[in-house]
């Protein structure tokens, strides 16, 4: 299972340390953070222990309001099951008595200036992507007209040149050869880089290019939805199908299902229109248009 530090998302929030910085090794594994509430009143039977606690406005006006023993006990009983870090948000100050607890237990203190909606849902984002199972893949990714594609074949086949053309008529390049699909859910696959290949595209014959130099900051994004996979195969006479709605296909990454199109190559196609086209006829599909009913429907007309 990824992990990854309290340190790194001090780092990434530019968050305060008011206690356990020497426990800023501890780490952090689940993708949403907590806000503690029935917890303050005793009942721990749900309690999330492993998760990021939030402790806003309402928590921290709570705790102010108690008595001083009252608020020993009921932090006392939240620090024992040692989360990973508590992160006190919109810059809330009075935290003697959460440092004093936090410090004796080794447990990091936190603190962002952030109103504690706003911080929850950039939290929840980052750890949704940072710890998402993902897997690495041969191909190319893209964004065509807003559309995730993920381009495959063989080497050799023309990905590259195909990805090229895209980028030319205003497509974005988003990986190429090594492609990271990370799972943010049950039904959504995020196409990303893996750093050293950012912005780069190997070209046979020509070598490799740097796609923002060339083309300028709109032929790169750094990532995008995965929504259709599309496979370059070689031409196989008889066997290119004309039917005017073809049964759907798929292929599973991680469990996720993605809607898949092979395109057969030869000279003369305009491989890169094609892929344009079936981006932009996914779209309309997911607008609940449908270029067959509307044509059966003109054929009942007559």
């Amino acid at each position: 299972m990824k992990a990854i530090e309290v340190s790194e998302l001090a780092a990434q929030f530019s968050l305060e340390v008011l206690a356990g910085v020497d426990q800023l090794d501890r780490k952090i594994m689940k993708a949403r953070a907590y806000r503690p509430g029935l917890e303050f009143v005793g009942y721990f039977e749900f309690f999330p222990q492993e998760h990021i606690q939030i402790l806003g406005k309402k928590e921290i006006t709570y705790l102010h309001s108690l008595s001083e023993n009252e608020r020993n006990h009921h932090i006392g009983n939240i620090v024992k099951y040692h989360p990973p870090c508590f992160v006190v948000t919109a810059g809330q100050e009075g935290l003697k008595y959460l440092t004093k607890y936090c410090d004796q237990e080794g447990i990091p203190l936190l603190r962002t200036n952030v109103a504690t909606a706003q911080f929850l849902g950039m939290l929840d984002a980052y750890l949704l992507k940072t710890l998402a199972p993902e897997i690495s893949i041969h191909g190319i990714c893209l964004n065509v007209s807003g559309i995730g594609i993920l381009l495959r074949g063989k080497s050799g086949i023309g990905k590259s040149e195909t990805a090229h053309t895209l980028i030319r008529r205003g497509s974005r390049l988003v990986a190429d050869d090594i492609v990271v699909l990370k799972k943010l859910s049950s039904r959504t696959l995020l196409g990303t880089h893996n750093e050293k290949t950012k912005e780069f595209l190997a070209l046979r014959s020509i070598g490799l290019i740097n796609v923002v130099r060339l083309y300028g900051r709109q032929a790169f994004q750094d990532e995008t939805r995965i929504v259709l996979d599309i496979e370059l195969t070689k031409w196989r006479d008889n066997e290119l199908n004309n039917d005017l709605e073809l049964e759907p296909k798929f292929t599973e990454y991680m469990g996720v299902q993605i809607p898949h199109i092979e395109i057969q190559l030869q000279p003369g196609r305009d491989v890169a229109g094609l892929i344009e086209a079936a981006a932009n006829n996914w779209y309309l599909k997911q607008q609940g248009y449908s270029a067959l009913e509307e044509f059966m429907k003109r054929l009942e007309v007559e």
